[in-house]
């Protein structure tokens, strides 16, 4: 099989498991959508699968030379279906950790990070995810998580602090690096971008 042909591969390993992921999110949003608090640990519980299987398809793609065009751009959406979604919900509930102008800021970051992917894509270039672009995610993720883990057990402290402060804090963290991670990718590939057809 030549390189073009394996790039262009659909029905991958990689790429089911993708599809996977998304059909969890779906469900996700379903459990934070339902009543506050009796669904959340099962939310949770979800949510830290789909986030920790997340370089499954990665892996399995580069191990067993499975990667495509397609798995490139749609490995990382639906990572960010997954994070915008939740992002959104969560800022939608009374007393969350995460407000709606942080969501926002995912939500923009994550979108115009995209559109640059996939005009890197469409030219032939890589733009694989950058180091801050995966501290971004960390945070994003046990921001995500802690938000949960405060609905499902508000008394929960560590020492004298309660997770819910500690949610708060990891949300900052992960405002500031979503921005530094999207201003980052602006900046690499605005010579890119600004090049003749």
């Amino acid at each position: 099989m030549s390189q073009n042909s394996a790039l262009d591969r659909v029905w991958t390993v990689p790429n089911i498991i993708s599809l996977a992921r998304l059909v969890l999110a779906l469900v996700l949003f379903a459990l934070i959508e339902g009543v506050a608090g009796q669904q959340d640990l099962a939310a949770l519980v979800l949510f830290v699968f789909a986030a920790a299987t997340d370089w499954v398809d990665g892996w399995y793609a580069r191990k067993y030379g499975e990667v495509s065009r397609l798995g490139r751009i749609f490995d990382p959406l639906v990572d960010k279906v997954i994070v915008c979604g939740t992002f959104v919900l969560l800022a939608d509930r009374t007393g969350s950790a995460i407000l709606p102008w942080m969501a926002l800021v995912i939500v923009v970051r994550e979108l115009v990070v995209t559109a640059i992917r996939a005009e890197m894509e469409r030219t032939g270039l890589d733009f694989s995810a950058a180091w801050s672009g995966k501290v971004k995610m960390v945070f994003q993720c046990a921001a995500i998580g802690l938000e949960l883990g405060s609905r499902t057990w508000p008394e929960l402290m560590v020492g004298s602090i309660s997770i819910h402060q500690i949610a708060i804090g990891v949300v900052w963290l992960a405002v500031i690096s979503t921005i530094w991670s999207g201003l980052e990718y602006v900046l690499a590939a605005r010579p890119l971008l600004s090049q003749d057809s």
